[in-house]
């Protein structure tokens, strides 16, 4: 059997997270159980088994994910938590990578809220980008929610109190029960057609997570969303925190919190106009007393006391300037003249017209010495081209043939120099004197004439 078909066990081991980090369903999953051998590390690191009556699996959460927790985790404790499946390779075991934990208690509705949770912020509902900032001095406050409820007193006496000039409009709805999504998805839409509305507060008192549910919902959530007036959520007390939180414009801890959110106080402001009306009084009475003070020194001022004897200074420094201008300008217009003279000059002696007679002088001496010199070269040229024909003629072969001679051609059309480079029964041919023959080697015999 081959070597080859046989794995490490690294090899194999890291196949098998493969599995299981590539396998959807083990990387986000919802387990329950209870926890037993809870160890922190000194890292923050915290280890521990999470088991039932049938069956038990090793888990971890790391540090960062610790620092979420809002409980600590004990031995007995029954829990419901979030991760991912994988092995860890030195071991080759498998376990559960926490990444949230929870007391058990709230089951199904938890699963359902955190999933919601997840997709929605992947979808960009809880975006800051998407938030829209309040206005500072809304006149028309909406408020959804139940018109019985002591949330409502809340609001509205909150409201009253802070900013008896606003405008309140209550639009009702049901806050809790099966359709109680859909009453409030209808009361969003409904204050969201009153184009009056400033800023709209939405929400209810606290209550368990089944009280609270409506405002889990995704259409709830979407109807927040979507709304062009921005929202307050105000749901439960400071420790419920639900979707329409996340999706809100901003969160409010507690109805009470939202209506001081949604308005400033008339009292800080009426306190701060009151301030600033003194300041600016104050700032106007210095100001004038400032400006009384530079008069009187104006007044007193030796312009004003004197203003014949400003003017006669300033007529004779006006007098003084423009002689000395007539002077300035005299002495550059000399200048220039002077100038314009010396220029004349050194035209005169480089006239244009002299130039070019003296150009075409010149120019006619070298036209004549080009044209002898290029006789004289002709003249060696012709008597150098004669004596290279005479050269050729005398070297050429075809002279050489005029006595008799030929010239054989292998069939590569290769000059034949010896009978070497043939053999019997080629083909050659002979050039003469006055044409080719094609010629066939019968035989090869050594030459007569060597020595």
């Amino acid at each position: 059997m081959a070597i080859e078909r046989y794995l490490t066990v690294t090899a194999l081991t890291k196949y098998i997270k493969r599995k299981f980090d590539y396998d959807p369903h083990l990387r986000d999953v919802y387990i329950k159980g209870e926890l037993s051998n809870v160890k922190r590390h000194s890292s923050g690191h915290m280890y521990f088994t999470l088991k039932d009556e049938k069956a038990r699996i090793s888990a971890v959460m790391f540090a960062k994910s610790n620092a979420s927790l809002r409980f600590v985790p004990e031995n007995g404790m029954k829990v419901i938590l979030r991760g991912e499946v994988s092995v860890f390779e030195q071991s080759g075991n498998y376990q559960v990578y926490a990444k949230e934990m929870h007391p058990d208690g709230v089951g199904d509705l938890f699963v359902a809220f955190q999933q919601l949770k997840e997709r929605l912020e992947k979808e960009g509902y809880f975006s800051s980008a998407h938030k829209k900032p309040l206005p500072p001095y809304p006149a028309t406050i909406g408020v959804v929610t139940s018109p019985t409820g002591a949330a409502v007193r809340d609001i509205m006496t909150t409201l009253k109190r802070r900013y008896p000039m606003g405008r309140v409009l209550l639009y009702p709805a049901l806050v809790q029960g099966q359709n109680a999504a859909d009453s409030i998805v209808k009361s969003i839409r409904q204050a969201n057609e009153n184009e009056e509305i400033d800023v709209l507060i939405v929400g209810r008192g606290g209550g368990s997570i089944e009280e609270l549910w409506a405002f889990n919902e995704e259409k709830t959530a979407r109807a927040i969303y979507e709304s062009r007036i921005p929202v307050i959520s105000a749901v439960g007390h400071e420790t419920d925190t639900t979707i329409a939180d996340f999706v809100a414009d901003i969160r409010a801890a507690t109805p009470t919190a939202a209506a001081e959110l949604a308005v400033p106080n008339y009292l800080e402001m009426k306190k701060t106009l009151d301030a600033t009306i003194s300041k600016i009084g104050t700032l106007l009475v210095h100001t004038i007393q400032q400006k009384q003070s530079a008069l009187q020194r104006l007044e007193k001022s030796y312009a004003f006391r004197y203003p014949e004897k400003l003017y006669q200074q300033k007529a004779e420094q006006l007098d003084f300037l423009a002689e000395r201008l007539l002077k300035e300008g005299l002495r550059f217009y000399q200048k220039k003249e002077d100038r314009l003279k010396r220029t004349v000059n050194v035209l005169k002696r480089f006239h244009p017209v002299q130039q070019v007679e003296q150009q075409v002088e010149r120019l006619s001496r070298i036209d004549k010495q080009l044209n002898r010199n290029m006789r004289d070269v002709i003249r060696l040229k012709q008597q150098a081209f004669k004596g290279t024909i005479s050269k050729l003629q005398v070297l050429s072969p075809l002279n050489i043939m005029e006595r008799g001679y030929s010239i054989a051609f292998d069939e590569n059309e290769q000059v034949i120099k010896s009978k070497d480079q043939v053999k019997a029964g080629d083909s050659i041919n002979v050039i003469v004197k006055d044409g080719q023959l094609v010629c066939e080697v019968k035989d090869l015999k050594e030459s007569e004439f060597n020595g």
